[in-house]
């Protein structure tokens, strides 16, 4: 891999994120901000929060295909990596059918995305794909340096792993909250996953794969199916949480922090995490 993401990372929305933000997780030891939402292909957002910090990776997570030309990214992707080596990794996505109204075979589609990057240039090192199905995660990793898994638990973690093979980065998103109430967490994670996630088709295949059943996946999710997409408790209990995905084969973990004052979820998890000594 060029790029050391570091073993946690923080993602957040592009229009959430700031450069002071940026300075704080670059300050609190995390290794890497990703950039959520779909950032536009100028990737001017990217370029901004590298100016802002000294040695933070900032990834995309993702930059979705239908939506940024593959010509403007490769030349996006140019540009910031000639300023910042080494610091930046380009994630990709191909999205949702229920989000793209022409969304037609899928993975002809990355194929052919992929290949226009290679014309330009772009080197496979520095990409990856938010891949959930065995055969998007073969394709990352033959043609990018790994997988940026979105809305999974470790058991995806250790199937992802199997499928990758021991060289290919494996990078998944795990969703967090500090709440010790067991309900109140609940709560906050079926408003963040239950009715909106869990009606996409996308998703709903990727987490029946991993083991859950339908009955699981309806009605804003079953609490243990929440539990698992969603962590709550307290510092010592999320950060537990999180190692999983490392000890199932993760390479990286992507912390994505709910609440409107994501800091004060992701201050005390750097602190537990004991992210300065690393």
């Amino acid at each position: 891999m060029a790029v050391d993401l570091g073993a946690y990372g923080v993602w957040r929305r592009a229009r959430e994120l700031t450069t002071d933000f940026a300075r704080q997780v670059e300050d609190l030891g995390y290794g890497t901000l990703w950039v959520g939402g779909s950032p536009p292909a100028d990737l001017r957002i990217v370029e901004e929060l590298l100016d802002a910090t000294d040695s933070l990776v900032v990834a995309t997570g993702i930059v979705n295909m239908w939506m940024a030309d593959a010509d403007e990214v490769a030349a996006s992707y140019h540009r910031v990596a000639a300023r910042h080596p080494g610091r930046f990794l380009l994630g990709l996505g191909i999205g949702h059918p229920e989000a793209i109204d022409r969304y037609r075979r899928p993975y002809e589609t990355m194929v052919a995305y992929l290949e226009r990057l290679d014309a330009a240039g772009v080197p496979r090192e520095a990409l990856v794909l938010a891949a959930l199905g065995p055969k998007v995660l073969r394709l990352s990793a033959e043609r990018t340096a790994g997988a940026h898994p979105y809305l999974t638990t470790p058991r995806h973690t250790r199937m992802a792993r199997e499928i990758l093979g021991a060289g290919p980065l494996l990078a998944p998103e795990q969703k967090v909250i500090l709440v010790t109430d067991p309900d109140e967490g609940r709560r906050i994670g079926r408003e963040a996953v239950g009715y909106s996630y869990l009606r996409l088709v996308n998703y709903r295949r990727s987490l029946l794969r991993e083991g859950w059943t339908e009955a699981d996946l309806d009605g804003g999710g079953s609490d243990r199916l929440i539990d698992a997409l969603v962590l709550h408790g307290a510092p010592q209990e999320v950060t537990e949480g999180l190692s999983a995905h490392l000890d199932a084969g993760a390479d990286h973990v992507s912390v994505h922090a709910l609440g409107d004052d994501p800091m004060a979820t992701l201050r005390p998890l750097a602190a537990e995490l004991g992210l300065k000594d690393r």
